[in-house]
């Protein structure tokens, strides 16, 4: 008997207690990780700070490609005082923020590092490359913002990661978007940002938005 008893003591005791049990939700694989790096998540960051802070920095901050290219190479301090920005620390070039329009005299769209070669100036030469995915090379947006810098972060690899989910934000709202053929002898309006070239090398420019056509 006692056994009965204290069997159904326990058994109400479970009832009771139910109530007040808290369920816990099972993490994504992506809370999952993000808890895991300490709350480091570069999609999520990017995501924040697009239309409140990148879009409006790089309106106020570029010079139209062919102002901030003529002043870039006939006083780089200038033009790195004007339209740049680069991390003090490390030796990665000058990035220009910069407004592209011209016209499209080659399309490369079969690449996965597609392209449009567009001329600026009119007279028919590509002077600028604008990068339109899907793969994305370099991290000239993160690198052309003056609020974001290499110390905020962990380590190079959040570093990195962090300039990647700015190529794959633009490429997901934007840059899958464009149409793939027929494009060149059609308009383009740009406005992103472009590493410092090599000598002899083209401006390779990664939108941050990009209209082609109308």
């Amino acid at each position: 008997m006692p056994n009965i008893v204290t069997a159904a003591a326990i058994s109400l005791a479970i009832v009771l207690a139910v109530p007040g049990c808290k369920i816990i939700k099972t993490p994504t694989p992506e809370e999952a990780a993000e808890a895991a790096s300490g709350g480091f998540n570069p999609d999520r960051q990017v995501a924040e700070v697009w239309e409140a802070k990148v879009i409006p920095f790089l309106e106020t901050r570029a010079g139209t490609f062919q102002e901030v290219s003529a002043l870039s190479k006939s006083d780089l301090d200038a033009a790195a005082a004007k339209y740049g920005h680069k991390e003090k620390d490390g030796t990665a070039p000058w990035t220009f923020a910069a407004k592209v329009s011209g016209t499209i005299v080659k399309a490369e769209t079969k690449s996965r590092a597609a392209y449009l070669d567009t001329d600026v100036d009119g007279d028919g030469k590509a002077d600028v490359r604008v990068q339109i995915g899907p793969v994305i090379k370099g991290t000239a947006i993160r690198d052309s913002l003056d609020f974001v810098n290499f110390n905020e972060f962990k380590n190079q690899i959040q570093w990195a990661e962090f300039g990647k989910a700015f190529n794959s934000h633009v490429n997901a709202l934007t840059l899958e978007k464009l149409p793939r053929e027929s494009l060149e002898g059609k308009h383009v309006e740009a406005l992103g940002a472009y590493p410092l070239p090599s000598a002899g090398q083209s401006a390779l420019l990664t939108p941050a938005t990009i209209t082609i056509g109308g």
